[in-house]
């Protein structure tokens, strides 16, 4: 059961809170609620089409069989991992950022209990990716993650976040962004691997660097020197 999975809008109450989550997502976009909501309100026929390409991969299948949780409880052995391994190298982001992965805001507004997982899941191994694109969470790099999420989902929310995350970078910043991240971020989600067909948990063990090639992930290029102070 995936809590809060139920409520129900009609099409009114839909796009009263998809105005109003992104009108507060854009004044505070610290607000992971007001982001979840947005996504989930917006988000239908794209977590659709996931799933749909779930379905049809071994691993997806696997992923909506099992329907497994990224929390403590089930990732906790990560930190014991080699420090060569996928699961260490996430284990490592989490630690250095004091993350729990208990902290992500349930999913509250979608029609069935399977799109329902789909969205938790997008939601859930939004970290694991971080780790392996090696994206900071500061503004930069959470903007060109929701490039790549677009660029595997096309969830209106990824869109409309890198619109309201770029509008808040300085004049230098965004010149980075679009010079730089931005064009790997359009090239590393169209070569990467269906990113929601990945059964993460199953790969902890292996080394990082061998799971970033099988999937076709190439972690991002780090700024070029003159710019390395606006990336923050």
């Amino acid at each position: 059961m995936i809590e809060g999975a139920h409520i129900r809008l009609n099409g009114w109450q839909q796009a009263a809170v998809a105005v109003g989550s992104a009108v507060g997502a854009l004044l505070d976009p610290r607000r992971a609620d007001l982001i979840a909501a947005l996504g989930e309100t917006t988000g239908r026929p794209a977590f659709e089409r996931v799933l749909e390409k779930m379905k049809k991969s071994p691993e997806g299948r696997a992923i909506l069989l099992e329907r497994p949780r990224v929390i403590s409880a089930n990732v906790g052995h990560a930190w014991d991992l080699p420090p060569n391994t996928f699961g260490a190298a996430y284990a490592k982001f989490m630690g250095s950022r004091n993350f729990s992965p208990d902290d992500r805001p349930p999913v509250r507004f979608m029609d069935t209990e399977e799109l329902a997982y789909v969205a938790m899941r997008a939601r859930e191994v939004h970290d694991f990716w971080h780790t392996l694109f090696n994206l900071p969470t500061n503004l930069m790099g959470e903007s060109a993650l929701k490039v790549i999420e677009f660029q595997q989902m096309l969830l209106p929310m990824c869109f409309l976040s890198v619109i309201g995350g770029s509008a808040r970078f300085s004049p230098k910043q965004r010149s980075l962004f679009y010079q730089h991240y931005f064009p790997w971020a359009i090239r590393a989600g169209m070569s990467s691997a269906d990113l929601m067909c990945i059964y993460y948990e199953r790969h902890f063990h292996e080394d990082l660097n061998v799971v970033q090639k099988r999937w076709g992930i190439k972690p991002a290029p780090p700024p070029p020197k003159s710019n390395a102070s606006h990336a923050s």
